[in-house]
């Protein structure tokens, strides 16, 4: 892999490939794939059949001689086969259509024979292609390990989207192949983020003294496989290795990129002792929660009455300890006394939260209290109440219904941290996403919301609130159901794209100035407790360029659960999903 190696990073994106513009006939293969691997190119991209070829009743592929020129091991490892440009599927020539849809047949076949990991299929030809759509979709309902690559403009004509869009069917045996003259802008570049682009080809540069690439007006087609295109391979190579290495956090997450995960269900589950020693290691969360007990614990106690007051604090939800030893070091810090209260309902982090008092000497300070916060009957009324049950959507953990009952054992004006958490939403590219959800086969996983390191995805709009909650809750005997409708608008410059679902964020205010969270504006640097949470559609939603997405979202509580449902109203309608909380939901 000639562009390097970063330091932890596995992404995919590290080969070279030269295309061959001729059909090499013959012992020609052979020669200029040697010519290009000892060049450190790794694959080629070669057409399989020459381009003059029509079928006939009996005819035979005029091959590149046939499958024994090459061995096994490099037909599969470095040949990506070209389908003949000439091919149209939509021809208003019946005969050059049924043709091409014939020759590509044969040439699909010939490749899968082969053993190619993939093939790149030309552009339609025209606005109108709802044949193209249809014999591709005919032939990947045929295929298992053979790739089909789709060449695509990065600028579209409008009317070439949508059936683009119906073209691949979200098919992961589909991936793209970019070509392009004129770079443009960063909103349309940026919605391919999303979708699965293999090979992004390059105009006709030059390399200048300096190292700098150069774009030449027009393509030129006699320079594919002499290499004299070494210059860009060595340019590519530097720009990779000049890349800063991926910082720890990054190299931590880099085995959950887009890996599909459920949310934890703390309040109805009991946490595993590694999933407690992961997030206890998040440092910043924990130095978040540090500054705002101690803003908290100024507030409450004047520098007067530091000798003769001592602050009730509650930890709800202790956990094996981590904010209990957060607000012992901001009592420390202010000079504040503090008793605390650690409230923990499950038995198991009890018993290490008992060794952790014990190991600190912190006997006298802390008290722990085995119960579940709803059941449990204080002794006293707190001066500030402490809890982490935020979820990545902030509410999706039940922190409201938590706090709610735990708010009667807080004193008239007690704080809460957080005092108050905001979630937000986007609508996404997120065609990997959504093809992992599919090949479950079911509706029940595409009304399921996931926690996921978002990763190869496009982000089509800004973010926007959805839901709010505030504590100590002015209102506490009022419902905790919410509903909101949005409107997303896509920036003109990006055209039309594809909304695979929408990423969910949240945002809280511990106290005051001190925030945390995870919405890309504001988010808290170098935090990994949470993951962004995605709500997938059942059919992703075609947007034409300039049309406002409309979404509706719910939050609905039962007797013994709360969920979410959610649909979109505008492009086009979607179904509602998780209607009654019948495939995903929290438990009370």
């Amino acid at each position: 892999m000639p562009l390097g190696q970063r330091a932890g990073d596995k992404s995919e994106s590290r080969y070279c490939g030269v295309e061959v513009l001729d059909f090499p006939a013959g012992e020609e293969l052979p020669a200029v794939l040697s010519h290009s691997l000892s060049s450190s190119f790794d694959f080629l991209l070669a057409p399989l059949v020459d381009p003059d070829y029509r079928p006939t009743p009996g005819s035979v592929l005029p091959v590149a001689a046939s499958d024994l020129v090459l061995g096994p091991a490099q037909w599969s490892s470095h040949i990506v086969g070209k389908i003949n440009e000439w091919i149209d599927l939509d021809a208003e020539d019946e005969q050059l259509r049924l043709d091409s849809e014939i020759t590509l047949k044969q040439e699909i076949a010939w490749a899968s024979h082969l053993s190619l990991q993939a093939c790149v299929l030309p552009p339609p030809k025209r606005s109108s292609c709802a044949n193209y759509a249809r014999v591709v979709n005919h032939i990947l309902q045929g295929l298992t390990n053979l790739q089909l690559w789709l060449r695509i403009p990065l600028e579209k004509s409008e009317p070439m989207d949508e059936d683009h869009d119906g073209a691949k069917d979200n098919s992961d045996m589909v991936g793209y192949s970019l070509i392009r003259s004129t770079l443009p802008s960063m909103n349309s570049l940026g919605r391919w983020f999303g979708e699965p682009v293999i090979i992004s080809g390059r105009s006709n540069h030059n390399v200048s003294q300096g190292g700098v690439l150069s774009g030449d007006e027009n393509h030129t087609e006699d320079t594919a496989v002499r290499h004299a295109l070494s210059p860009y391979l060595d340019y590519i190579a530097y720009i990779y290795q000049r890349m800063d290495p991926l910082p720890e956090q990054e190299r931590f997450e880099i085995n959950y990129r887009d890996f599909l995960q459920s949310p934890l269900q703390p309040l109805m589950d009991n946490l595993e002792a590694q999933t407690y020693e992961t997030f206890e290691k998040d440092t910043v969360k924990y130095t978040q929660y540090q500054r705002a007990i101690a803003k908290a614990l100024v507030d409450r106690v004047s520098d007067d009455d530091v000798s003769t007051t001592k602050t009730v604090l509650m930890v709800v939800g202790a956990g094996r300890g981590p904010l209990v030893r957060a607000s012992l070091q901001a009592a420390e810090e202010t000079g504040r006394k503090l008793k605390v209260y650690a409230v923990e309902k499950n038995p198991n982090a009890v018993i290490t939260l008992h060794s952790l008092i014990k190991l600190e000497g912190w006997e006298s300070l802390v008290t722990i209290i085995s119960s579940d916060m709803r059941c449990w009957e204080a002794p006293e009324k707190a001066d500030i109440l402490v809890s982490e049950l935020l979820g990545s959507f902030g509410d999706n953990e039940l922190s409201p219904e938590c706090l709610d009952g735990a708010q009667r054992f807080l004193k008239p004006d007690g704080i809460s941290i957080p005092s108050s958490y905001t979630s937000f939403i986007e609508p996404i590219t997120a065609s990997k996403l959504h093809n992992d959800i599919k090949a479950h086969k079911d509706i029940a996983h595409f009304e399921t919301a996931y926690v996921v390191k978002l990763h190869r995805i496009a982000r089509l709009a800004p973010t926007q609130s959805v839901f709010t909650f505030d504590h100590p809750n002015p209102s506490p005997n009022a419902s905790n159901q919410r509903y909101t409708k949005l409107k997303f608008e896509i920036p003109q410059e990006t055209g039309s794209c594809l909304v695979h679902g929408f990423a969910g964020y949240f945002d809280a205010v511990l106290y005051k100035d001190v925030h945390l969270g995870i919405e890309p504006n504001t988010a808290t640097p170098n935090m990994f407790s949470w993951f962004p949470i995605f709500f997938p559609l059942r059919k992703p939603i075609y947007v034409p360029s300039k049309t406002p997405i409309e979404v509706h979202f719910w939050r609905c509580c039962g007797a013994t659960k709360v969920w979410y449902e959610w649909a979109v109203t505008a492009p086009s309608p979607s179904p509602i999903h998780n209607s009654n909380g019948r495939s995903y939901w929290v438990g009370l």
